[in-house]
């Protein structure tokens, strides 16, 4: 079975000088998976604090994010095995509880 893995995260992490680094701080707030079908799959919703996540696929699929949002095989793509950080702080500001789903894709 495919899955989408989702790594929710409240903050950056702090670099050299007291810079805002390029990487999560440790630990996850949440972590969750979604199996990756022929329909789109949402997530649960994220976690009020998250403010970006880590999406992993082990397999080529289309994710998209929003409040109700609906994959499809036009939406953004990811190669199997791929990880990309997204940000989600938008949920945050608006008070709306953000969500990725996700489809299969080739």
């Amino acid at each position: 079975m495919a899955i989408l893995y989702i790594t929710e995260y409240a903050e950056l992490g702090i670099g050299p000088a007291g810079r805002v680094g390029q990487m999560p701080k440790e630990t996850p707030i949440a972590e969750q998976t979604v199996a990756i079908g022929g329909a789109s799959v949402q997530s649960a919703a994220f976690n009020a604090k998250t403010r970006f996540i880590r999406v992993h696929t082990d397999a080529i699929c289309s994710v998209l994010l929003g409040t109700n949002p609906t994959a499809t095989a036009t939406t953004g793509r990811m190669a199997a095995g791929q990880t990309e950080y997204r940000d989600v702080s938008a949920g945050i500001k608006t008070g709306t509880a953000f969500k990725i789903a996700v489809i299969t894709n080739t």
